[in-house]
């Protein structure tokens, strides 16, 4: 039997290195927080830790709201999920979680939020419990998940997986590195040229595109447009140019429409004339996909089934429409190849999705189905691996990663998490100059031994006493 006795959270406040611009949103600071629970797990107590940051402006999207108005939100969210689960119990990780999902989603429900925003505060506490567990049964969170230690029900996504158990549908062991498919944002400097005297950094890491390219050997890009063509082909007319010279001739990328397009005519549109100019026909063979071009709003009606008929359009996944069970199912059937993981949408929902997506590729031989490992500025000590441990369980090989780029490593962390990151995980990350810790990432790969070696990625306990307490239940 699983139960949470009492819980605890703190917070760091960070900034970025540089702006981050996205959708609606231009990053420059963000709180992270770490949500430690005590679980009585068999009748033997446990703590297990998650982290992730209070990200404005992409789990609602409301232009209307402050951005102190979206984190208040979000420690929100999180509270109720710890008083919710503090009054909860299951036999199964995966049986506390469904009575914790159901109860949380219903609470979001009356008070009209978003899904994706009230269901937040569920997956910190299962991230929590899926390290208290590991560490209960002495094993690792990929054994767990392939023994089905978790007792997951595949039926919950779809009644054609009753019965199967996940070892049967996610690979039989988890990848050894990943491709960090790299960010390029909207207001990027994609040349060392492009940066004014007075904005350039001294932190020791690259900058420019260009630069990271040379600094990383990076192969694999995430870039990012804003719906309209007067901006957008200029930019990527610049992108193709700088990309197709530094980095090496097999390159891919996806491209990432951040809900910029209220309808799939003006997604259409847009489409075309992209992939009509001359100056980017080649560059657009190395496309791999494309992200949430719609707006939630407009992702999952009836009518975006007309998009698998568009000649010659790369496969197109959800990512912020992927809010709750049903969201993906919805999607497939709709004609979306997939969608994407980030443990901030949960990682028992990431196992129903990359199984339920597996079923169906071998259904369907004939049609291309996938699930991308994506990223919301993911940093160390915890969120970053814990997220990279389970995109190599669910054997996503290429994962979107910039918090190593928009956030200078774990510069703004204290000493002590900093030394243990760096003992524990010498593969995954590199001490800078400066002595701060920061993502090694070579040949545009990430080493993840480490982290499988761990209960739940991490492998250490974080001096919790070195941040901000934030009151929970």
């Amino acid at each position: 039997m699983i139960s949470v006795n009492r819980a605890s959270l703190h917070t760091i406040d960070l900034k970025t290195r540089m702006p981050f611009r996205f959708g609606i949103a231009t990053l420059t600071e963000v709180k992270h927080a770490f949500l430690t629970v005590e679980a009585d797990i068999d009748g033997e107590r446990v703590t297990g830790t998650a982290a992730d940051h209070l990200f404005p402006k992409w789990f609602t999207k409301d232009p209307e709201k402050t951005l102190d108005a979206e984190v208040n939100e979000l420690l929100q969210v999180v509270r109720h999920a710890v008083s919710l689960a503090l009054e909860t119990e299951g036999p199964t990780l995966f049986a506390f979680w469904e009575r914790l999902y159901d109860r949380q989603l219903e609470w979001g429900n009356r008070l009209d939020l978003e899904p994706l925003l009230s269901l937040f505060g569920v997956t910190l506490v299962e991230r929590a419990l899926l390290e208290a567990l590991a560490k209960r049964r002495s094993s690792t969170v990929g054994d767990l998940i392939r023994s089905n230690a978790l007792g997951i029900d595949l039926a919950r996504t779809d009644p054609a997986l009753a019965g199967q158990e996940p070892a049967a549908l996610l690979p039989a062991t988890s990848l050894p590195s990943v491709s960090a498919r790299h960010t390029v944002g909207l207001t990027d400097p994609l040349i060392d040229a492009d940066i004014p005297d007075d904005e350039r950094l001294t932190d020791g890491l690259p900058h420019s595109l260009e630069a990271c390219i040379a600094a990383y050997g990076l192969a694999e890009f995430k870039i990012k447009v804003c719906g309209q063509l007067e901006q957008d082909v200029p930019r990527l007319r610049e992108l193709a140019e700088v990309i197709t010279r530094a980095a090496p001739s097999d390159f891919t990328f996806s491209l990432d429409g951040n809900e910029q397009f209220g309808s799939c005519e003006s997604f259409h549109a847009f489409w075309l004339e992209v992939v009509d100019d001359p100056r980017l026909r080649s560059f657009f063979e190395h496309v791999l996909f494309i992200e949430q071009p719609l707006s939630r709003k407009a992702a999952l009606a009836d009518d975006v089934a007309a998009m698998r008929e568009w000649h010659g359009l790369p496969p197109v996944i959800i990512d912020e429409s992927d809010a709750t069970v049903e969201s993906t199912p919805r999607a497939l059937t709709l004609g979306y190849a997939g969608t994407s993981h980030k443990n901030c949408k949960g990682v028992l929902r990431g196992i129903l999705n990359r199984c339920l997506i597996n079923h169906r590729a071998r259904e369907n031989p004939g049609h291309r189905f996938l699930m991308s490992g994506e990223d919301l500025v993911n940093i160390g000590p915890v969120a970053l691996l814990q997220d990279l441990e389970i995109q190599s369980i669910l054997g996503n090989a290429s994962v979107e990663r910039n918090g190593h780029h928009y956030i200078a490593g774990l510069s703004a962390f204290p000493v002590k998490t900093c030394a243990a990151l760096l003992k524990a995980h010498p593969d995954l990350y590199r001490r800078t100059e400066a002595g701060w810790p920061t993502l090694r990432i070579e040949r545009g790969k990430l080493d993840l031994s480490s982290l499988h070696r761990a209960p739940f990625a991490v492998g250490f306990d974080l001096p919790l006493e070195e941040y901000e307490a934030v009151a929970v239940p």
